[in-house]
């Protein structure tokens, strides 16, 4: 076997774990961000609520 081609095997090999590594990570940082939208969609609501409740007082 040709030092060429266990370059070539090793470089394949990290450009595959990089671009999962890249996915799984993006994956992550989406579900992070979806979770402080929802947070912060859920105190947008609650405020929306108080302000009704107080003009009906």
């Amino acid at each position: 076997m040709k030092m060429s081609n266990v370059a070539k095997g090793a470089a394949v090999g990290l450009a595959a774990g990089a671009a999962v590594y890249m996915a799984t990570n993006a994956k992550k940082s989406k579900t992070r961000m979806m979770k402080k939208k929802a947070g912060q969609a859920i105190k947008a609501v609650g405020s929306v609520v108080d302000d009704l409740s107080y003009l009906m007082k």
